[in-house]
């Protein structure tokens, strides 16, 4: 079933030099108790399209539908608030340093009703405990705990509503290697137990094969492929994709392993290229990639690459994939 859907979104933003398109056109699926990884370069969309899923960005076009209901943050913020829930990727600059951890996690309990006044602290507690933090520690403040506690009391503020889905933006990448395996077991367990589901933004690629069950690959505004983990690993078919996990390191004794390295930096998306995105810096690039080329569907897979059109049965592109209003 599916719980999360956007269709076509779009996201900009007016600059002095022109409108910027940080999210152009942009189709995204959760199931429930799926997670979803969202990958690709800083500056792609990533952050952006997930502020907008929350409400915290406006949408400039597109749709986005939960439980096959219209997202509407404007009319409807405090369910919405209820079902989706986000955690950012700096636990210092999501936590109020003038509130206790009891604090912290009693606001929502209270504000949305969950639990009658006198079991708050017992709540408390439970998510705790729920998230590897002892309920001793309740009563101390941000700046008196471990980056790796701070981001489990994010985790734990954003269950205390019992959302269906949440969005981990970048939530694991500032803590230590042994601390975010922690995190990530963590999850693990939350998602079992609880039935959750998880749009998990990440640019570390290895913990994507790791956690994720679909992939989504973001460039410039824009989805080039979407596929099942195992497939996407053992088989990218975008060119981009394939330069993301060649670019990822391994320890291969004895061996050398050519990478591919992709030419040029990420083009501005005040200005992005003509037709696909992409072809400024692909090493496959031909005349036919001046023209945006349609998403086509592969055996297991969606991508949006004119290497893998096939022109008999291939859709048109449309105005909109060029850019154009």
């Amino acid at each position: 079933m599916t719980l999360l859907s956007a269709e076509a979104v779009r996201i900009s933003f007016s600059t002095p030099r022109g409108t910027l398109r940080a999210v152009d056109g942009v189709d995204l699926e959760v199931g429930a108790s799926e997670t979803v990884a969202l990958v690709g370069e800083s500056g792609c969309g990533k952050s952006t399209l997930a502020k907008g899923i929350v409400g915290l960005e406006p949408l400039a076009g597109g749709t986005l539908t939960f439980q096959g209901k219209p997202l509407d943050h404007q009319r409807d913020r405090f369910r919405i608030s209820r079902q989706l829930q986000m955690v950012f990727q700096d636990p210092d600059a999501s936590l109020n340093p003038r509130l206790t951890l009891n604090q912290a996690l009693a606001e929502p309990l209270r504000i949305h009703g969950i639990v009658p006044r006198s079991d708050e602290e017992a709540a408390v507690c439970d998510l705790l405990e729920r998230v590897g933090i002892d309920p001793v520690l309740r009563n101390r403040y941000p700046h008196e705990l471990s980056g790796g506690q701070k981001q489990r009391i994010c985790i734990a503020r954003a269950l205390a509503v019992r959302p269906k889905l949440l969005i981990l933006d970048e939530a694991v990448s500032a803590l230590d290697v042994s601390v975010r395996a922690q995190i990530l077991n963590l999850l693990s367990d939350l998602k079992a137990d609880l039935g959750l589901a998880y749009l998990f933004i990440t640019h570390d690629l290895g913990v994507v094969r790791q956690f994720a069950d679909r992939v989504y690959v973001m460039y410039l505004g824009q989805m080039l492929e979407v596929a099942d983990v195992e497939a996407l690993f053992h088989r990218p078919e975008h060119p981009y994709t394939q330069a993301l996990l060649a670019s990822v390191p391994r320890l291969e004794v004895g061996s050398f392993r050519r990478e591919r390295v992709l030419l040029g930096d990420v083009p501005s998306p005040l200005n992005p290229p003509v037709g696909c995105r992409f072809h400024t810096r692909c090493p496959q690039a031909f005349d036919k990639c001046q023209t945006a080329p349609p998403v086509v569907s592969l055996e297991s897979r969606l991508v949006r690459c004119w290497l893998h059109v096939d022109s008999a049965t291939a859709p048109e592109p449309t105005p909109e994939a060029n850019g154009s209003d």
